[in-house]
């Protein structure tokens, strides 16, 4: 006799329909139903926020602490259960859980159940801020997501370039600052060259904090210089960028999420999923 082999059972039609209903409101925001729940939840994120800052006013605190902590607990179990929700409508839910927002989300949750073990820990709920930009989905801006990735594309193209950049900045740093070290020595201050080499950093980005400052006129000269050749090196990043963003070619984006990894970001012509190949 043979066996047949065993097969998972078919999702039931309502189960999909659920999900899919699930995903429609959550996920995206071309309904009124989805646009009105990240509405609610962009609400409730500021509003969250606001309660942490609010805590952490000393006389507030001492006066409303008891209510600040309950309102926050309870914005901690609504986000719970939105976090839950979110992976139940994901045919993978761990492609959501360790995408950007996915993280964003677990962490916006995890500091008020660590401050049960780590009392202060709650402060870091600021981080709920970053959710915040689920409103370019919502206010249906897909111009400025594309905008987003076209900046991305630019400064990957142009990463060998600006690491070559940085690694001529870093070798001036360290010629001028030994240079700066032999000139001054430690009666101006520069007691060592890590110490030579931070008011070369400093004043190479004509930030010039002024805690430390050469005191000969030779030390001086070699100061303008290199305060005169910060000026020449911060317009090199820049151009960098500026070229690669004239050769980047503009895609039109839409901002539909993807049903089973919940990627964003798909050509506004997109039928499938470009990072999982799923059915949009």
């Amino acid at each position: 006799m043979t066996l047949k082999p065993h097969s998972q059972p078919a999702p039931r039609p309502e189960a999909a329909a659920i999900r899919h209903r699930l995903h429609t409101i959550i996920f995206e925001a071309d309904t009124p139903a989805g646009k009105l729940f990240d509405l609610g939840l962009i609400f409730s994120i500021l509003l969250s926020v606001l309660v942490v800052m609010l805590d952490s006013v000393g006389p507030l605190h001492a006066d409303y602490g008891g209510l600040f902590l309950r309102i926050e607990w309870g914005f901690t179990i609504l986000f719970s259960v939105e976090y839950l929700l979110r992976l139940l409508c994901i045919g993978r839910p761990l492609k959501y859980a360790v995408s950007f927002f996915g993280i964003v989300d677990l962490l916006s949750i995890l500091p008020t159940y660590l401050s049960l073990l780590l009392p202060g820990s709650q402060y870091l709920l600021t981080i709920r801020i970053l959710r915040i930009l689920r409103i370019f989905r919502v206010l249906k801006l897909a111009q400025y997501v594309g905008e987003a990735n076209h900046l991305v594309r630019a400064l990957r193209a142009s990463r060998r370039k600006i690491i070559v950049f940085l690694f001529a900045v870093a070798t001036m740093v360290v010629i001028f600052g030994s240079l700066i070290y032999l000139v001054e020595g430690p009666e101006a201050g520069f007691t060592n060259l890590f110490e030579a080499y931070y008011y070369a950093i400093v004043t190479l980005s004509t930030v010039g904090y002024g805690d430390i400052i050469p005191i000969t006129p030779l030390g001086k000269a070699i100061s303008c210089f290199i305060m005169i050749l910060g000026y020449g090196i911060i317009a090199v990043p820049t151009g960098i960028v500026s070229v690669e963003l004239a050769q980047t070619r503009k895609l039109e984006v839409s901002t539909q999420s993807c049903p089973e990894c919940s990627a964003e970001g798909h050509d506004s012509d997109a039928a499938f999923c470009k990072y999982c190949g799923a059915q949009l």
